[in-house]
């Protein structure tokens, strides 16, 4: 019997977990198991075989997942009464257990786009982190949400990251979608595991394109000598996981160009490290050198003139700027926008003023 229990990255998992080192593959929001069934195996029901094989895993757990439609079996959803059958394929999506860790409620204003039942969108300002971690134990979307929803059960059962399905950075500005049940929890992150969420995001870039779109291929992993950051490896490598980005150019400015990416994938970092992969990192992205002036005149004027921008941003020029899956409960196809922060818009305004002032 094969048992895979490989994690699935979400996109821009938050800088701060990456500081743990050898604890950050530990985490990921879900886990995820593949068995084969043995050819000798008799007919089981699959939430007591599943309850034996995946350890601290409790049966209603495992019928909770089932009823969320995390448990595949040959490609297909099945309930917690299905019986195994000798080289069924099994692919199990279950929630981690609660950590030890304690979740202090804060008041902290939230920019909340819609909610119902089933989730709430939030659209996260830059420099928010978001959720507790080493060194930041405070402040977080995850202490913001504690207070907001301090009745209901799933921010009051000891999980670390209530409500989660996905992340952005510390730094990356834009929406978000908070499970407020477990059920919608498992339904939702489902598609984010599977990529048919819909997530689109706004950047600024070092350089110009020759094309105006464009697609980067290859497998996204940590750096092998810093793992702090990712690295693009060839696809096909050991190292790395497949990810595919397309981008398409809005508007270009000479020395930095506007973009909007759309992810076929979500790993850590996903975007950053492919653009910057192809020689555009992200404008103000500390971590992938974007930093620095890159491009552009050796005038005082010019560098005033960057660092003037740079003082306006807190990190990257990176907004989640779109999401959209289908609702756990209506089975309707969601989709939410949001505005460009007020710095970020002011900054790509500045770079138009510029552009078009230019005489050299």
């Amino acid at each position: 019997m094969a048992i895979d229990n490989e994690l699935e990255d979400f996109e821009d998992l938050d800088d701060e977990e990456l500081e743990k080192s050898d604890n950050s593959l530990n985490t990921n929001l879900f886990e995820h198991y593949r068995f084969e069934v043995s050819k000798g195996q008799g007919l089981l029901r699959i939430d007591k075989f599943l309850q034996a094989k995946i350890e601290n895993a409790s049966r209603s757990k495992i019928q909770a997942a089932a009823d969320a439609g995390g448990i595949i079996v040959n490609g297909n959803a099945v309930k917690s009464n299905y019986r195994i059958k000798p080289d069924d394929i099994i692919q199990v999506m279950l929630t981690y257990p609660p950590r030890e860790i304690q979740i202090i409620p804060e008041d902290i204003p939230l920019d909340v786009v819609f909610e119902d039942d089933s989730f709430v969108i939030v659209n996260k300002p830059a420099g928010m982190v978001v959720h507790p971690s080493y060194g930041h134990y405070t402040g977080t979307l995850i202490n913001a949400l504690a207070f907001r929803y301090k009745d209901l059960p799933i921010f009051n059962g000891g999980d670390a990251r209530p409500g989660l399905v996905h992340r952005i950075d510390k730094n990356t500005s834009g929406l978000l979608v908070i499970a407020k049940n477990d059920n919608a929890k498992l339904h939702i992150a489902k598609q984010f595991f599977h990529h048919t969420s819909h997530r689109r995001y706004v950047a600024l870039v070092w350089g110009n394109f020759e094309e105006n779109e464009g697609t980067i291929v290859g497998n996204i992993g940590r750096n092998l000598s810093n793992r702090k950051i990712m690295d693009v490896f060839p696809e096909g490598s050991e190292h790395g996981k497949h990810a595919v980005t397309h981008y398409h150019v809005l508007e270009r400015f000479d020395y930095v160009t506007l973009i909007e990416c759309r992810l076929e994938t979500g790993r850590t970092h996903q975007i950053r490290a492919h653009m910057q992969h192809i020689g555009h990192p992200l404008f103000n992205d500390p971590e992938y050198g974007g930093n620095e002036i890159l491009k552009g005149t050796t005038f005082s004027k010019y560098k005033q003139f960057i660092n003037n921008c740079f003082a306006l941003l807190p990190g990257q020029a990176l907004h989640a700027k779109e999401l959209g899956f289908v609702h756990p409960e209506t089975h309707e196809q969601m989709m939410f926008n949001s505005e460009l922060p007020e710095n970020f818009a002011i900054v790509i305004n500045r770079w138009r003023n510029y552009t078009n002032s230019r005489t050299d």
